[in-house]
């Protein structure tokens, strides 16, 4: 499995950055002892108050990729402080990411406080899911009273090919990214209009289709 290494110290001070390096030697032994392989080391010196950090925009964006499923940090104060914190955790665990920290050594343990928090997020962010469903749905549904046909979109690639080329509306793939939702729950939303694909699927058409666009 593969997991993203995440330091942080607050200040460029000197002493700060023996702290950063400290904290990336006890991470790369806490992937070690998990038997992870190291996608990549995140450092940076930065407020944990502050969203518009580079080092945790990068991370937020490597998440992404299925084969990531894990991030290391020291402890949760390292992904942020206050509200931030709790925004940043919840990104993370929505992908399905589990976070490690030294501070437990293995997975992290919420605080009770922030377990409550993150569920009350969770519930509001779900039934907003289910409410922006139930639109995509109603057009659906419309599409096909007006001759759409969803079982046209599973084509054999060839004779030989031993297997079926999936082929899905990118275009709803790419509004359904825009807002806001995960690839897992775009697959999701797909399957229950008919498109047998996965989450792996989904993330290598919407890499597709965005370096495409940028040709």
């Amino acid at each position: 499995m593969k997991a993203i290494i995440y330091c942080r110290v607050s200040t460029n001070k000197e002493t700060q950055e023996t702290s950063l390096a400290r904290q990336e030697e006890e991470l790369i032994q806490l992937a070690k002892q998990n038997q992870f392989e190291i996608d990549k080391i995140i450092k940076e010196q930065a407020s944990g108050y502050d969203f518009d950090r580079e080092g945790i925009l990068e991370l937020l964006e490597r998440i992404k990729d299925p084969e990531v499923q894990a991030v290391l940090i020291q402890d949760e104060t390292r992904l942020g402080r206050g509200n931030a914190k709790i925004a940043l955790l919840h990104c993370i665990l929505k992908e399905g990411i589990k976070l490690y920290s030294i501070a437990h050594n293995g997975e992290l343990q919420l605080s009770e406080s922030d377990s409550m928090v993150l569920k009350i997020v969770g519930m509001v962010e779900e039934y907003q899911r289910k409410l922006h469903n139930v639109k995509i749905k109603r057009g659906m549904k419309r599409a096909v009273e007006h001759g759409y046909k969803p079982q046209r979109n599973l084509k054999n690639l060839g004779e030989h090919s031993g297997r079926e080329k999936i082929e899905v509306p990118i275009e709803e793939i790419d509004r359904l990214r825009k807002n806001g939702l995960t690839f897992a729950e775009i697959a999701a939303t797909m399957r229950g209009f008919g498109y047998k694909i996965s989450k792996a699927t989904v993330h290598r058409r919407y890499q597709e289709y965005i370096e495409n666009k940028d040709e």
